[in-house]
């Protein structure tokens, strides 16, 4: 249906753009708007850039074609065309010229899948942003649909046996012009999920506020990042997800890190395999379109899970550095205040060494996974030799500073 959509687009395009050229309309109407063309390969924009009318090319002249991130920069040729290709379907585009110190720039796009795009840009009498003419006022929102289409992806990750979710969404607007969506831009996170917040590079128009997550329009052309994280108490080895969106998800897809026995699976998945990424291994499933409303289940099996052994001893070592310290803090009253500063220094010391000591537990036991353990355990160490270093600077009255 997609596909037949950007062919009709194109059709209509490419019917207006020769109406047009019959007609010999202004030039400004049509500078900086992208038309859909199946004369461009995939991936390809052709820019033509003119000064005042479609007669006039402006030669080996640098334009600017801007996606994503990446910025690329070709010379205008002898007909004055800048043609770019190799530019990915989903990125939000848009391109740029400065003609004798005008500024011309078009309206913000994305490639459909199957053409690629034409476009004219035009020099003269107030075209484009400059000094004159301000920014070209960008075109009105209309009804459209989007989708979570592109690298869009769940991804898994512990933190010991809390589960750490991060939905990596790309709001994708195919169309030429801004959208406003049919249906509410509202859903729910799974049951369970807790401490939700939006990521730092997430589009500003999404709002998580409990387990709710709203996103407002309209969506510029081109690919919006809705990126989010929470996090699941651990509640036994096997868990099952449950997630609905109120538009499509063109491509389910999940990603989980290795650790023990934990696997995922989902009856929308076409296909599970495992990837290394760098030295962690991860779990991958992907499968198809998943509909608006349609429920996407995802099972968790064989999570990491504390015995109950490693938590008791974990409860005592607790008690037994608390009672340590209140007797510390009892014991240094009256004294002066390098001796509090030194009480307080060896608490934190035996603090750390029981966190370094049910670190190596658990990396034996197999509940935390190698890299982990080699991050937190180097964290540890250098809380620990900082904390000897203030103890050589307060040493207690007869008191040594060894563990």
């Amino acid at each position: 249906m997609r596909a037949r959509a950007w062919a009709m687009v194109a059709v209509v395009g490419l019917l207006a753009v020769s109406g047009l050229q019959a007609q010999m309309p202004d030039p400004k109407q049509m500078s900086g708007i992208p038309l859909p063309s199946s004369d461009v390969p995939p991936g390809g924009v052709s820019i033509r850039l003119v000064r005042g009318s479609l007669d006039k090319p402006v030669t080996g002249h640098p334009v600017q074609l801007h996606a994503g991130e990446t910025t690329q920069t070709i010379k205008t040729d002898q007909e004055g065309r800048s043609v770019f290709s190799g530019v990915l379907p989903g990125l939000p585009v848009h391109v740029v010229a400065e003609v004798d110190g005008e500024r011309l720039e078009s309206q913000t796009f994305g490639l459909p899948p199957d053409a690629g795009i034409r476009m004219v840009l035009v020099a003269g009498a107030g075209a484009g942003r400059g000094a004159v003419g301000g920014p070209m006022a960008a075109p009105a929102p209309v009804p459209g649909e989007v989708a979570f289409g592109g690298d869009s992806r769940i991804q898994i990750e512990f933190d010991d046996d809390t589960i750490e979710v991060f939905y990596l969404l790309e709001l994708v607007n195919a169309n030429p012009t801004p959208v406003n969506p049919k249906n509410e831009m509202i859903f729910q996170l799974p049951e369970g999920a807790e401490q939700a917040a939006m990521l730092e590079g997430s589009s500003t128009q999404a709002a998580v506020k409990g387990r709710v997550v709203s996103i407002s329009g309209p969506f510029a052309p081109g690919s919006t990042p809705i990126q989010l994280a929470f996090s699941m108490s651990p509640a036994g080895s096997n868990r099952t997800l449950l997630q609905t969106f109120p538009i499509p998800w063109l491509r389910t897809q999940v990603t989980m890190t290795r650790v023990g026995a934990a696997a995922l699976s989902s009856p929308q998945f076409r296909s599970e395999s495992e990837m290394q990424g760098g030295s962690q291994p991860f779990l991958s499933g992907v499968g198809g379109t998943l509909a608006p409303g349609q429920e996407f289940s995802l099972s968790l099996t064989g999570l990491p899970s504390r015995s109950r052994v490693g938590r008791y001893a974990t409860i005592v070592m607790a008690l037994l550095v608390l009672g340590w310290g209140v007797f510390a803090a009892t014991s240094a009253r009256g004294h002066s205040s390098d001796q509090a500063r030194n009480a307080q220094l060896q608490d934190r010391r035996n603090t750390l060494m029981a966190a370094l000591v049910r670190i190596e537990q658990q990396f034996r036991s197999g509940t935390l996974d190698a890299a982990r353990h080699e991050t937190r355990r180097a964290e540890l160490v250098a809380q620990l030799e900082r904390v000897y270093g203030e103890l050589d600077q307060h040493p207690g009255p007869g008191q040594g500073i060894s563990a």
